[in-house]
């Protein structure tokens, strides 16, 4: 009668917890939609301010590098430096925003950066650029593996890739809103005796002043701070992040150190490192590369073309970080798109013709932002809490590096040889051995799982991996 009961579905007890289940797993659903329309808009116009004021500088340069007499080589150091600030900084900032609290440390992060861009604006030699951009790279230091971090405060590892792709599609909207932006203040702004590329970098710092003061008032550190949430869906949001913590208990444990040095942390840094450069080679030199090509556009309309790549980029992101939340897969998504990229990279640089670069750049930045939300999302599978912090961290300053070595190696190549094509050449060489060592991993993973399996079930190894 009792094994009757245990496995008659068609009991009121079987009914019952089909029910309960489904209720809860609804919920769980309503709230990740809840905090998502709730949080999402916030943090993604805190990410086109902070990654605006990263890249403005490329638009800048359009008039800059001639005002101040600076050489392609000497413009690829002064965008890459930044990143030598970034990845100084960058582990001690997430770990203090672990303890400290988001809210007041992402607040800290935008007006302190906020107040370098603008000073940048001032800059009145090549030498002056370098300081001011390694400055703005210590006071950046720690924004985006912060908002990574806070993420997984709010989202189970089931949603954070969906959530991560819709966050990241501040980066190509940033180029979307600020291309246009940048090219008009180009063509029409020379008030109070300043160049007109001063006031790009001036104008487009005040944003994250205002900013830092905004999430300061109203950005919740957790779900335990939030008004927007019932009670009985804190507890429900709190106890499912809980058991997911659980389960990797022992990651949360590991020193800072042994985190950094761990194989799969210094692995996804790899990866990271050669994709920042593809991804800073479109930051920083896609407006210089139609300019080449564009025969005696004026710099609004370089701004309007720039919009082109990234709106298709900003689609397809989304599109690939949704394929990748339904199928739960993520280094196949992410290596066909840094492959797709690489491709477009390649030829790039010697495109001929303004329709042909513009639909070149639109396949890279398709195949960049379509890399980014299954990508980052691979560390929460393995690490939560202080490692998590510090693996995000890690990750995204080595990563960041890509961006420093890729640019100055672009400037130099060009001073060299008089054209981009060699320097764009370098870049698919580095995309295309980012997502190698991405497919290497999911073989790994994937064999490990299998040894896994064949020793519960006691199937021979060999025949399950084959």
């Amino acid at each position: 009668m009792s094994n009757q009961m245990l496995h008659d579905h068609g009991t009121p007890s079987g009914t019952l917890c089909a029910t309960t289940l489904g209720a809860s797993l609804d919920v769980s659903g309503a709230v990740a939609r809840k905090v998502r329309r709730q949080l999402l808009p916030f943090l993604f116009m805190l990410y086109v301010i902070a990654y605006l004021d990263r890249i403005n500088v490329g638009f800048a340069a359009l008039t800059m590098n001639h005002e101040l007499g600076i050489t392609s080589q000497q413009y690829g150091l002064l965008s890459g430096i930044f990143f030598w600030g970034y990845f100084l900084f960058e582990v001690p900032s997430n770990l203090i925003l672990d303890r400290a609290g988001a809210r007041v440390w992402i607040a800290r992060i935008l007006i302190t950066w906020g107040v370098v861009s603008l000073a940048t604006g001032f800059a009145q030699s090549a030498m002056q650029l370098y300081v001011a951009r390694f400055l703005l790279g210590i006071a950046e230091a720690g924004f985006f593996p912060g908002i990574l971090l806070y993420l997984t405060y709010w989202f189970r590892q089931r949603d954070l890739a969906q959530t991560i792709g819709l966050f990241m599609t501040a980066l190509p909207a940033a180029s979307i809103i600020g291309g246009p932006i940048s090219g008009w203040i180009l063509d029409h702004l020379h008030a109070l005796g300043l160049s007109s590329w001063r006031w790009v970098l001036i104008l487009e710092a005040l944003p994250a002043i205002l900013g830092g003061v905004l999430t300061y008032l109203l950005l919740p550190d957790g779900p335990g701070d939030a008004t927007f949430l019932t009670s009985e869906h804190k507890a429900s949001l709190m106890s499912a992040l809980r058991a997911e913590a659980e389960v990797k208990v022992g990651s949360a444990r590991r020193s800072v150190l042994r985190t950094i040095g761990s194989p799969r942390v210094l692995h996804l840094s790899a990866v990271a490192f050669l994709f920042m450069i593809g991804l800073y080679a479109t930051g920083f030199w896609m407006p210089q590369s139609i300019k080449a090509v564009s025969r005696g556009l004026d710099h609004a309309s370089i701004g309007l073309l720039v919009m082109i790549p990234n709106v298709i980029g900003l689609c397809v992101m989304v599109m690939v970080s949704g394929s990748s939340t339904r199928r739960s897969e993520r280094h196949w998504h992410a290596a066909l798109s840094l492959i797709t990229a690489a491709t477009a990279f390649y030829f790039v640089g010697s495109a001929g013709s303004l329709p042909a670069c513009i639909a070149l750049w639109s396949i890279a930045a398709a195949g960049l932002y379509g890399f980014i939300g299954p990508f980052w999302s691979l560390p929460g599978q393995f690490l939560t809490g202080r490692a998590a912090a510090t693996a995000l961290a890690s990750i995204c300053s080595i990563g960041n590096l890509g961006g420093f070595f890729g640019l100055s190696a672009i400037g130099s190549l060009a001073t060299r040889t008089g054209n981009l094509a060699g320097g764009f050449r370098l870049v698919a060489v580095a995309l295309l051995l980012s997502s190698v060592l991405l497919l290497a991993q999911w073989y790994r993973d994937t064999a490990r799982s299998c040894r896994s399996t064949a020793t519960s079930t006691g199937r021979p190894t060999e025949a399950i991996i084959l």
